[in-house]
C-alpha cells in the first residue's frame, strides 16, 4: 500500500517536471478554455453540525456506485439550475465551468469530482431517512366549465393577502396591526388599520408569512380547503381552467404543478403560485384511522380507487387536508418549474428541505426503486421544495410527467441516504 502511494507520487512528480521543462500548461483535459479557480476542499472527515443535522466530508468514491453514474445527464440537470445559481456567491465559477465542460461521460464525471466536495448528511443521529416520489400529473379538463369539466383550478384569489412575519413573532400569541401595501400584500405596522390575532394563524417555527384576508377591520387566516371546495372562492379568484376529476386535482395540489389537457388537444402548463399556509395533513393517514383503507393501501393509486367507489365520502376525505395551492400558467416549453425557478429534468431533480440542503446543489441519493426494488443510486439536483418535505435526510424524487411517472411516484416511500455536493471551500449549513 505504502509502496504504491510512493510510486504514484513519484510518477506524478516526474510528469509535472516534464511538463514544466517542455513549457506545456498542465490544465486538466476536460476543461475547454481557461481553468476556473477552485476553493480549497475541506479535509476528509471534517464534520459540521446544525439543527440536529451532521455533515461529514467524504470521498466521491465513498458514494454507492459512483463510477456507474450517468454523469452527462446529471451535468445537464445541473446546467439548468445554473440559470439561477450563477448569480449566487460561491457558485459563479462552477457554473461557468459547467458551461464549458463537454457533455461526455468522462468529462462530466471529472467536473463533479474536481469542483465539488461530497458531504454525507445525517439527521437526528442517523444517516437513514425517507425518499418519496412526485411527478407532474396530466389532468383532463377544459378552459371553460362544462358538464364534465366542473372543478376550478384557481389562481391567486383577489382577496388573498401575504404579510411577512418577523422571526421574533413566530412564538407570539398576541395581536398585531396590519397595513395593506398592495392588492395581495401587506405589512405588520403599528399604524395599520387591521387587527390580526396571531393565535388564530397556523404559525410554526418556519413560518415566514401570514396568509390571510381582510374581514371588516380584522386580518384573518385564509380559507381552508373544505371552505374553498364548498364555494368560498366563487367570484373571488381567477380560474385558470376546470378539471374533470376532483381527486386528480387534489393530487395536483400535492405535487405542486401539472398540465391541463383539453378535448381540443391544448395543453396548459400550471405551476405553483402560492398557498393558503394551512398545514399539510395526510388524507391517507385519516383514511387508515377511519378504517376506510389499511395503511399499506394508502398509496395514490389506492386512494384514487377508493374515491371512485365511494364518491359520497369525497368532501369528507379531501377536506381533512386544509392546505390549498394556487397556480399560475407556465410556458409549456419549460416543463415543470421547481422552487429554484428553473425547469426540472425527469429523474435528475428532487425536492428537499432547504433549511438543511442548499437549494440547487447536486445531491446523491441512495435508495431503492419502488417497483423493481433494485438499488437506485443517482446524482440528482436539489432544485425544488415541498411543504411536506421536512428534515435533513428527506428527499422527494422527481419521476417526470404523466401517468407512468405517477404510477412510480405514488409507490415511492423508501429508506434512503443522501450526500450533498458543494463547491470546494463552501461548507454546508443549517438555515433556521
Amino acid at each position: 500500500m505504502i509502496k504504491n502511494i510512493f510510486r504514484t507520487l513519484a510518477a506524478g512528480t516526474l510528469a509535472l517536471l516534464a511538463a514544466c521543462q517542455s513549457g506545456i500548461k498542465t490544465t486538466p483535459d476536460f476543461v475547454r478554455g481557461p481553468d476556473r479557480p477552485t476553493g480549497t476542499p475541506h479535509a476528509l472527515g471534517t464534520t459540521i453540525s446544525g439543527g440536529g443535522a451532521v455533515y461529514t466530508a467524504v470521498r466521491h468514491g465513498d458514494l454507492p456506485h459512483w463510477q456507474h453514474q450517468q454523469f452527462t445527464q446529471s451535468l445537464q440537470s445541473f446546467k439548468l439550475g445554473c440559470d439561477k445559481l450563477k448569480n449566487r456567491q460561491g457558485w459563479q465559477d462552477v457554473c461557468a465551468q459547467a458551461a464549458q465542460t463537454p457533455p461526455t461521460q468522462a468529462q462530466a464525471q471529472a467536473f463533479f469530482e474536481r469542483y465539488f466536495t461530497p458531504w454525507q448528511v445525517s439527521g437526528n443521529g442517523s444517516p437513514a431517512g425517507t425518499v418519496t416520489g412526485y411527478y407532474v400529473p396530466v389532468l383532463h379538463g377544459d378552459t371553460k366549465q362544462t358538464a364534465k369539466a366542473r372543478f376550478p383550478i384557481y389562481g391567486i384569489p383577489y382577496d388573498f393577502v401575504s404579510v411577512p412575519l418577523p422571526a421574533n413573532l413566530r412564538s407570539s400569541r398576541s395581536s398585531v396591526t396590519v397595513r395593506q401595501t398592495g392588492a395581495n400584500s401587506g405589512v405588520i405596522d403599528r399604524n395599520g388599520n387591521y387587527t390580526a390575532n396571531l393565535a388564530e394563524f397556523p404559525i410554526t417555527n418556519r413560518t415566514t408569512a401570514l396568509k390571510g384576508r381582510f374581514a371588516g377591520n380584522r386580518f384573518v387566516p385564509y380559507h381552508p380547503r373544505a371552505h374553498i371546495n364548498g364555494g368560498a372562492l366563487n367570484g373571488k379568484a381567477p380560474i385558470l381552467g376546470y378539471a374533470d376529476d376532483p381527486v386528480e386535482l387534489f393530487f395536483m395540489h400535492i405535487q405542486g404543478s401539472g398540465t391541463l389537457q383539453t378535448p381540443s388537444g391544448e395543453k396548459i402548463a400550471l405551476g405553483y403560485a402560492d398557498k393558503n399556509e394551512h398545514p399539510f395533513v395526510s388524507i391517507g393517514r385519516y383514511m387508515a384511522d377511519k378504517g376506510y383503507l389499511t395503511l399499506g393501501q394508502t398509496t395514490m393509486q389506492g386512494i384514487k380507487a377508493y374515491m371512485q367507489q365511494n364518491p359520497h365520502r369525497l368532501a369528507e376525505i379531501l377536506g381533512q387536508n386544509p392546505s390549498y395551492v394556487f397556480f399560475r400558467k407556465l410556458d409549456n416549453a419549460n416543463g415543470a418549474i421547481g422552487a429554484l425557478g428553473t425547469p426540472l429534468m425527469s429523474e435528475y431533480a428532487g425536492a428537499i428541505d432547504r433549511h438543511y440542503i442548499t437549494l440547487g446543489a447536486p445531491l446523491f441519493v441512495a435508495t431503492a426503486h419502488p417497483i423493481t426494488k433494485h438499488a437506485l443510486n443517482r446524482l440528482i439536483m436539489a432544485q425544488d421544495t415541498g411543504s411536506a418535505i421536512k428534515g435533513a435526510v428527506r428527499v422527494d424524487y422527481f419521476w417526470g410527467y404523466g401517468d407512468e411517472a405517477g404510477n412510480i411516484a405514488g409507490k415511492q416511500k423508501t429508506t434512503g441516504y443522501v450526500w450533498q455536493l458543494l463547491p470546494n471551500g463552501i461548507a454546508p449549513e443549517y438555515r433556521p
